[in-house]
């Protein structure tokens, strides 16, 4: 690479008016989340915050549906060989995403609205994208012996 080349790929990456973008697994779940998003607008959801991080964990998105709060994790695989997308929400992750919820409210100051935990399943293989939206994909479960 020349040093001019170099040089205009660096100033490339410092323009403040480029939308971070991370490369590799976190680059395909940036690209999974906003394909959710997309859809998720579409349903009729109203997009308030997206990745929303507290000392539980991470909330992929916040979105309200009809006056209900939506805490929405977003899972995408590109086949179904290790299983399906939302196969991957497992009772650790959504206790975790429950906690992180609670802490989103507490944050926020919202009290105690309708809530309820949605998964937005993307599952991309050479016929196209399937986007599955599960709405209320799990109650809020029960903390772990180690949590309590």
């Amino acid at each position: 690479m020349t040093p001019r080349a170099l040089l205009d790929r660096i100033l490339e990456t410092l323009r403040p008016d480029r939308p971070a973008a991370y490369r590799g697994q976190r680059g395909v779940g940036q690209r999974w989340e906003a394909i959710a998003a997309k859809r998720l607008r579409r349903e009729g959801y109203v997009l308030k915050e997206r990745n929303f991080r507290a000392r539980a964990g991470e909330i992929d998105l916040v979105a309200e549906e009809n006056g209900v709060l939506c805490f929405i994790e977003v899972k995408g695989r590109r086949g179904e060989g290790f299983g399906a997308p939302a196969e991957a929400v497992t009772l650790e992750k959504q206790r975790r995403i429950a906690r992180a919820a609670e802490e989103y409210l507490a944050s926020r100051r919202l009290g105690a609205p309708p809530c309820r935990f949605d998964v937005v399943a993307i599952l991309q293989s050479e016929q196209g994208t399937e986007i599955t939206i599960l709405r209320n994909a799990f109650e809020q479960p029960p903390e772990s012996r180690s949590h309590r």
